[in-house]
């Protein structure tokens, strides 16, 4: 087995992958870090994942068992704000709608995907975001997940499914 072993967490809003990755590792890289600045969306872009940056600050690193550091891209401030350093472990975890995508490449030995309904996962993120954050989501978010989902045969791809 490769060391440090990599490990994608892909899946739908609110499916868990967050609360997985914590459990598995302390090094935990966030794909929310990597959320597209506004003055780089298009509507030919089809993500608002800023995978140019993930591919020059993490996959360099990642196989590596130093440490290293990226920048946190906060969406609700619509700017930089801090910086996440990522510890020598013999696992680290990607996770994070997008983790999948294959711009990134075969970065991870293993691809795991969380699922859930419908229901549970509207239930979910209005309990975590309210009612106003999960129209936005049910309206654009979801959707985009869905499509890429879709694309890339994601979950058909994943080594497991939750």
């Amino acid at each position: 087995m490769r060391s440090p072993l990599i490990i994608a967490i892909d899946g739908r809003s609110a499916a868990g992958k967050t609360t997985l990755a914590n459990k598995i590792s302390d090094a935990v890289i966030h794909i929310d870090d990597f959320f597209l600045p506004k003055n780089l969306r298009t509507p030919e872009r089809e993500i608002n994942f800023h995978h140019e940056r993930f591919a020059c600050e993490v996959l360099p690193f990642l196989r590596g068992n130093e440490a290293f550091s990226y920048k946190i891209f906060d969406c609700a401030r619509g700017d930089f704000f801090g910086e996440r350093k990522i510890l020598p472990a013999k696992i680290r975890v990607v996770e994070g709608s997008y983790s999948h995508h294959p711009i990134l490449g075969e970065y991870m030995d293993l691809r795991v995907f969380c699922d859930i309904d419908a229901h549970s996962q509207i239930t979910r993120i209005e309990s975590r975001n309210g009612k106003i954050s999960a129209k936005v989501f049910s309206e654009k978010w979801i959707p985009s997940e869905e499509k890429y989902f879709f694309l890339y045969d994601i979950k058909e791809k994943s080594d497991i499914v939750l």
